[in-house]
C-alpha cells in the first residue's frame, strides 16, 4: 500500500510539474507574442509617417549600420510600389528582390489599407509576422519580425528544463515518501482486535465498523468450533474404541488416546501419512476400499493385541475428503471365542468316553451277553462313568456359575481352621496312597465366601495327593501378611513341565491324559480354582519342577469385597 500510494502522490506530481510548465510556458510565449504584435504596429504606424513625410530618405537612415551604435533594429522594412515592385529594403537591396505584388498581406493591404499574415520557416523553428499599411501616395510600407516558435523555444530550454524537472522529482519523491508513510503508520498500527476504539481517518469509520461485525461473527464461530472440537475430543477422548480420521491422502488428522494405545503411537504422529503408524497390506487394502466403495474392513494384530478395524468414506458436497478408521479391541471377544470352541470340544469329548463306556456296559447287560459272575464287574463300570459324568456337570455348572458372577454370601473365614478341614477330609485319600497332609502356619481371616474358598483349598490338596509319589507328603501353610493372607500348598509330586506351566489353569487342560484318567479327574480343578481366587480379587503363583513337587501359592488382599473378580 506504501508503493502504491509512493507511486500515486509522485505521478501527481510529476504531471502538476508538467502541466505547469506548459501552461507556464504557454501564457508567456502568448503574452510576449501580443505585446510584440502590438509593439510591431505601433513601429509601422511611426515609420509610416516618417516614410509620408521624408520619403525614402527615412528607410536609407534606417538601414545604415554603424558598428559606432549598439543599437541595431529589429524590424525589417520593405516599401512596395502599387504594381509590386520593391522601391526599399531595409535588409537587402530592392533590385535584388522580386515583385512583392503576390504577396498576402501586400494586396490586402492595397484592397483594405492594412493586413498581416505569418509564415513558418522550413523547419517549423521560426515564424515571420508581418504587418503592410497602406500609405497616402499609393504605396505598400510592409514591417516584418521574426521570432522562435514554442517548439523552438522548448528546445532551447530544454537543459534548463530538464535540471527543474530533475529537481522538482527528487523534491516530490521526498514528498511523496513521507506522506504515504505518514498515511500509513496509523493503518499500520491499527488494533483490529479492537476497531472501533481507534481515531484514525474518518473515511474509515464504515470499513472499520465492517471490520468490528465480522470479527464479533468471526470470535462466536471460532468459540462454536472450539466447543465442539472440545466435544469430540471429550467424546473420543473416553471411547474405548480407536478413532482415527484421515484426509483423502491418508494424512492422520485426528487420533484418539484409544487408537493411540492400539497401534503404539502418540500425537505426533498428527499430519503424517498414516503409513508411518501402520504398513500392513491389508490395512491399505481396507483403506483404498473405503475410498473406492465407500467401506472396507480388517482384522489384525497390533501390539499383542487382536484388532477389528472397520474404515468408512467422509463424503462432502457429492466429493470424497477422506476415511475414518474405528478400531475395536477384540482380543477378549476372540479369546472367549476361542475358549467356547476348545470347551464345547472338550466337553463333548470328555461326556463322549464315559458315555460310551456306559453304553457299551448297559447293551452287553441288556442281551445277557455277560456271565452272571462278571454283572458286578460291568455294574461298577457303569457306576463309576456315570459318577465321572455328575462330578464333571458338577464343575462344569461351578464353572458357569462363577463366569456369570452371581450373588454369594460373603463372610469372615479362617484359612487355618479351612486348611485343618481339607486336610481331615482328605485323609483317607492320602493314606490309601502313603501321602502325609500336614497344615502348618497361623491364623489368617479374609472376607469371602466359605464354600468356594473350602472348594479352592481341597481341588489344590486334591490334586496334590493325585499326583503325588508314594509316601510323598502334602503341606498346607498359612501365613498372615501386611498385604493380606496367603494359602500355600506345597507337595512332593511328580511335578510340572515348565513348557506346562502357563496352561495348567486351562480348563480340560492336562499335563498326562492317562494318568488324570486313571484318578478321576475331570480337568477343570484348576481351572475352577483359578476363577474363585480371580472372584476373591487374589493372586496365584505356581513353582514346580518336573519331578521335583510343585508349590502353588495364593495371596488375598487384607480386605477382600465381595463381588467377581
Amino acid at each position: 500500500m506504501t508503493r502504491k500510494i509512493f507511486r500515486s502522490i509522485l505521478l501527481v506530481s510529476a504531471a502538476v510539474l508538467l502541466a505547469s510548465l506548459c501552461i507556464i510556458m504557454g501564457c508567456l510565449y502568448d503574452y510576449f507574442a501580443q505585446t510584440q504584435e502590438r509593439q510591431l504596429k505601433d513601429e509601422l504606424r511611426l515609420a509610416a509617417y516618417a516614410v509620408e513625410e521624408h520619403g525614402q530618405a527615412y528607410l536609407e537612415a534606417l538601414s545604415v549600420q554603424d558598428y559606432r551604435y549598439t543599437w541595431t533594429p529589429d524590424y525589417r522594412l520593405t516599401w512596395v510600389a502599387p504594381d509590386g515592385t520593391v522601391l526599399f529594403d531595409t535588409v537587402e537591396p530592392a533590385e535584388a528582390m522580386g515583385n512583392h505584388g503576390g504577396r498576402i498581406e501586400i494586396q490586402e493591404a492595397f484592397a483594405r489599407g492594412e493586413s498581416s499574415s505569418v509564415r513558418y520557416s522550413d523547419t517549423l523553428t521560426e515564424r515571420t509576422l508581418y504587418y503592410a499599411r497602406a500609405l497616402n501616395n499609393g504605396t505598400v510600407l510592409r514591417i516584418s519580425i521574426s521570432r522562435i516558435t514554442v517548439l523552438a523555444l522548448v528546445l532551447a530550454m530544454l537543459q534548463p528544463i530538464l535540471l527543474v524537472g530533475m529537481i522538482a522529482v527528487a523534491l516530490s519523491a521526498a514528498l511523496a515518501g513521507w506522506m504515504s508513510r505518514k498515511i500509513v503508520q496509523p493503518l499500520n498500527s491499527l488494533n483490529l482486535d479492537h476497531p472501533m476504539e481507534q481515531d484514525i481517518y474518518e473515511e474509515l469509520t464504515p470499513l472499520l465498523r465492517r471490520i468490528q461485525r465480522q470479527r464479533s461473527q468471526i470470535s462466536a464461530q471460532v468459540r462454536e468450533l472450539q466447543t465442539r472440537a472440545d466435544e469430540f475430543e471429550q467424546i473420543t477422548g473416553n471411547m474405548n474404541e480407536g478413532l482415527v480420521v484421515l484426509d483423502q491422502k491418508g494424512t492422520i488428522l485426528s487420533i484418539n488416546p484409544a487408537a493411540q494405545k492400539l497401534f503404539g503411537t502418540d500425537r505426533s504422529c498428527i499430519r503424517k501419512d498414516f503409513l508411518t503408524v501402520d504398513r500392513e497390506h491389508e490395512m491399505s487394502q481396507a483403506i483404498l476400499s473405503a475410498l473406492e466403495d465407500g467401506h472396507g474392513e480388517v482384522r489384525t494384530e497390533q501390539n499383542g493385541r487382536e484388532v477389528q478395524i472397520d474404515v468408512s468414506r467422509i463424503e462432502s458436497d457429492g466429493a470424497v475428503i477422506g476415511t475414518v478408521l474405528l478400531a475395536f479391541d477384540v482380543t477378549e471377544q476372540a479369546s472367549a471365542e476361542r475358549s467356547r470352541r476348545e470347551f464345547t470340544a472338550n466337553v463333548s469329548h470328555e461326556l463322549k468316553t464315559p458315555l460310551q463306556s456306559i453304553l457299551g456296559s448297559a447293551e452287553l447287560l441288556k442281551n445277557g451277553m455277560v456271565r452272571q459272575e462278571d454283572i458286578p464287574q460291568f455294574s461298577g463300570l457303569i457306576y463309576k462313568e456315570a459318577a465321572r459324568l455328575v462330578a464333571l456337570v458338577e464343575d462344569i455348572i461351578h464353572l458357569s456359575q462363577l463366569d456369570e458372577g452371581g450373588a454369594m454370601e460373603w463372610e469372615p473365614v479362617d484359612l487355618l481352621e479351612l486348611a485343618n478341614s481339607v486336610a481331615a477330609a482328605l485323609r483317607d485319600s492320602g493314606e490309601k496312597k502313603h501321602v502325609r497332609l500336614s497344615v502348618t502356619g497361623e491364623s489368617a481371616q479374609v472376607h469371602g465366601v466359605r464354600g468356594l474358598l473350602y472348594e479352592m483349598t481341597y481341588n489344590l490338596c486334591d490334586n496334590a495327593v493325585k499326583y503325588n509319589v508314594e509316601h510323598g507328603s502334602v503341606e498346607i501353610h498359612i501365613s498372615a501378611q501386611p498385604q493380606g493372607a496367603v494359602l500355600t500348598v506345597r507337595d512332593t509330586g511328580i511335578g510340572i513341565p515348565s513348557e506346562f506351566q502357563s496352561r495348567v489353569f486351562e480348563r480340560f487342560f492336562r499335563v498326562d491324559k492317562s494318568r488324570s484318567k486313571a484318578s478321576g479327574g475331570t480337568g477343570l480343578g484348576l481351572s475352577i480354582v483359578k476363577h474363585i481366587a480371580q472372584y476373591h480379587h487374589g493372586e496365584i503363583k505356581l513353582r514346580s519342577d518336573a519331578g521335583s513337587g510343585t508349590t502353588i501359592s495364593v495371596r488375598f488382599p487384607r480386605l477382600a469385597t465381595a463381588g467377581h473378580g
